[in-house]
């Protein structure tokens, strides 16, 4: 309780840190933050042209079924890849400034869930184009499984964050893990397609659960099975409860790190 009063002191460096990250990623363009929108919606006609014209899958609207997936990876990734500077890139603040070092990945977390919630205005348009039916319970679980990644990002974001300030290798080796860790998700394909052998490996991975919720929701327009919300927010809890131990404890010696 004394963490949480703590960071409610501070939620408007927080505040202030989400705007800059945003203003700052677009900034000196002439489109400014409509890359937000134009981002996903390129990525869809591109995926249209080549799953529908050159390789043509066997599963009806793939470029749906993949762009569905696609965006809450890409959140999930960017907080494992980009969260590896959170705190290292911030170093003169953390010297110089006292405050919650739990604002730094918490403020990048929070910018990269909005950029996320803004790329599915592009796909939640696409899905209704396309007469998708989801059923209005359905809709009611999509918050959820948005605030369930959210969770996840945030943990990872706090491995990532503390991990790299004593290890600074770790920014180079989470690329490819973030990249090999895409193909262990069925992201570019369906849970399905896991030899039966392999499945009880492949739902300890905790995006999983996650991306088979968001498909189920806007590619498939049906509920998620209650299992599988449980595993999710079960392996989103563990791991941002890993992650906020962590970084307690290995921010001790950031100033001297850095």
């Amino acid at each position: 309780m004394r963490f949480l009063s703590e960071l409610w002191q501070y939620r408007e460096m927080i505040i202030s840190l989400v705007k800059r990250d945003l203003k700052s990623r677009y900034k000196g363009s002439i489109l400014g933050f409509m890359w937000m929108f134009l981002n996903p919606l390129l990525q869809l006609c591109v995926y249209t042209i080549v799953f529908s014209v050159i390789m043509k899958s066997g599963i009806e609207k793939y470029y749906l079924f993949l762009f569905v997936a696609l965006v809450p990876w890409i959140f999930f990734s960017t907080c494992l890849s980009g969260g590896t500077m959170v705190v290292f890139g911030q170093q003169d603040m953390v010297k110089k400034i006292y405050f919650p070092r739990e604002v730094l990945p918490i403020s990048f977390a929070t910018s990269q869930f909005v950029n996320m919630l803004l790329s599915f205005l592009v796909i939640l348009l696409v899905v209704f184009i396309e007469g998708i039916n989801v059923q209005w319970q359905a809709w009611t679980c999509l918050p959820l499984v948005m605030i369930i990644e959210y969770i996840l990002a945030l943990g990872i974001t706090f491995l990532a964050s503390a991990l790299t300030v004593y290890f600074r290798d770790l920014e180079h080796i989470l690329g490819i893990v973030s990249m090999a860790w895409m193909y262990l998700t069925p992201v570019l394909y369906s849970i399905d397609m896991v030899p039966e052998e392999y499945t009880v490996i492949a739902k300890l991975n905790p995006m999983t659960p996650i991306t088979i919720a968001y498909r189920d929701i806007l590619y498939y327009g049906q509920v998620p099975q209650l299992s599988t919300l449980a595993n999710a927010i079960a392996l989103g809890m563990i791991v941002l409860l890993v992650g906020k131990i962590s970084f307690s404890r290995l921010q001790r010696g950031f100033a001297e790190e850095l």
